[in-house]
């Protein structure tokens, strides 16, 4: 099973809000697939939960990483930034 990081950074001027973390987080519970995100260098959470994604804090500049496990982690990864920039 193939695991892949992606980073990006967030240039929404409030962040990764309620709005934007229930897209992130119906996106990654919909593919199936182990996803975590972490802010910067701290701790990774489960993508899948709203109040885990809105709890990093998120700001406009902060750079977040997401790591994808599963097969056709790539795609899902690319797809699941996309999802995070789209709901700027």
């Amino acid at each position: 099973m193939a695991t892949v990081t992606r980073s990006t950074v967030i240039n929404d001027p409030v962040g990764i809000h309620a709005r934007p973390a229930a897209e992130f987080a119906q996106a990654v519970a919909a593919s199936g697939h182990t996803v975590t995100i972490a802010k910067g260098d701290g701790a990774a959470v489960p993508a899948g939960s709203i109040l885990s994604v809105m709890g990093l804090g998120v700001k406009q500049g902060d750079t977040v990483t997401l790591n994808v496990e599963g097969d056709n982690a790539e795609a899902v990864a690319d797809s699941l930034v996309e999802t995070l920039l789209k709901a700027e």
